[in-house]
């Protein structure tokens, strides 16, 4: 038996033989997971109550497209949307069509059993204490299950906020999948993880290696984009200069998301990513943005419509570079057991 050199936790890069290899057939592809969770006012103190659950149009909307596109979404799914008769039966039906998959998304300050203290440092659930986080990661795959006949076997924490018993905590629940890890970012700061030098490619997790890590797309672009992680992490410190380098093409950090990022970086950023060897290129975006008023990026129709533009002009991208849609079960079926020598790109 091969000795673990690594505890198998989500808060340092993984060890080089827990690079996932998978199956050549399954090529590049890209996958699409949607934080689906309740609207509230992100300038505001976390709340346990101010919020609602109403973007529901916005979503039909959203599906239609994506289904249309042929693209299925894994939409991890927070509390007060399961608890949401019209949310539940919205994506109910999408499970069983076969057109989505449903995970779970963990917000702490909305997720029973309500025994924290609401505040910025408490809304990384995988920093609160081990039985808060598994009492709460158990009830919310409870309420899914109940919702849905299953238990999710997908999941991200809101905010990122994974922590040291989060992978072993995540393997116990019997989830296979999480995508909470946000290479290239550094939320230490705020009170949160510090993703610092975390590959692209998917990876074991979780002392049994049994839960696949798959990180958040991220690239750099620009002139400069070869210095990497290292050479972004210095420019952050010199004051006006990274904004500088950014604004002339020089050096930019781009995560695959349609929230304030514009499409002709991001398709930079899936070159970028493709020249690097990724083979999942893995988008993200919150679900209230599907309709207008509920986060900063869609204020009004007209911010809606530049959504889908947005996206009409970044799967015409990745049409043109050969990269279909990949659903959740696509992604674990092409994953080989630990231990085959085959490299992660």
């Amino acid at each position: 038996m091969t000795t673990l050199t690594h505890d198998g936790g989500l808060l340092r890069p993984p060890a080089s033989e827990d690079m996932i290899a998978l199956d050549p057939d399954f090529g590049t592809r890209f996958m699409l997971f949607v934080d689906t969770e309740e609207e509230f006012d992100w300038g505001a103190p976390f709340s346990r109550t101010a919020h609602g659950v109403t973007a529901l149009n916005g979503m039909a909307r959203g599906q239609s497209y994506f289904a249309a596109a042929g693209v299925k979404p894994v939409y991890v799914t927070d509390y007060p949307v399961i608890e949401s008769d019209a949310a539940a039966d919205l994506m109910g039906r999408w499970l069983a069509d076969g057109a989505a998959d449903i995970g779970a998304h963990l917000h702490p300050w909305v997720n029973p059993p309500h025994v924290e203290q609401v505040s910025a440092e408490n809304s990384y659930v995988g920093f609160l204490p081990e039985a808060v986080e598994r009492e709460k990661l158990e009830a919310l795959s409870q309420r899914i299950a109940a919702r849905f006949g299953r238990r999710p076997i997908a999941y991200r924490a809101g905010r990122y906020g994974v922590g040291p018993n989060s992978a072993r905590l995540l393997e116990q629940a019997g989830f296979r999948l999480d995508s909470s890890v946000r290479g290239r970012f550094d939320y230490s700061r705020q009170h949160g993880p510090d993703f610092t030098g975390v590959p692209q490619h998917p990876y074991w997790a979780g002392p049994d290696r049994t839960l696949i890590e798959l990180p958040l797309s991220t690239a750099f672009i620009g002139l400069l984009r070869r210095g990497g992680e290292r050479l972004y992490r210095r420019t952050q410190g010199m004051g006006p200069v990274a904004g500088a380098l950014a604004r002339a093409g020089m050096l930019s950090r781009v995560p695959l998301t349609p929230e304030g990022v514009p499409a002709r970086d991001v398709i930079a950023a899936i070159d970028a990513l493709i020249e690097e060897g990724v083979r999942v290129l893995n988008f993200s975006f919150h679900s209230p943005t599907l309709e207008p008023g509920h986060t900063p990026y869609v204020r009004d129709e007209a911010d809606r419509a530049a959504f889908y533009r947005w996206w009409d002009i970044v799967l015409d991208h990745l049409a043109r570079r050969q990269i279909q849609a990949a659903s959740l079960d696509q992604l674990l079926g092409a994953v080989h057991p630990r231990g085959w020598a085959c490299k992660a790109a």
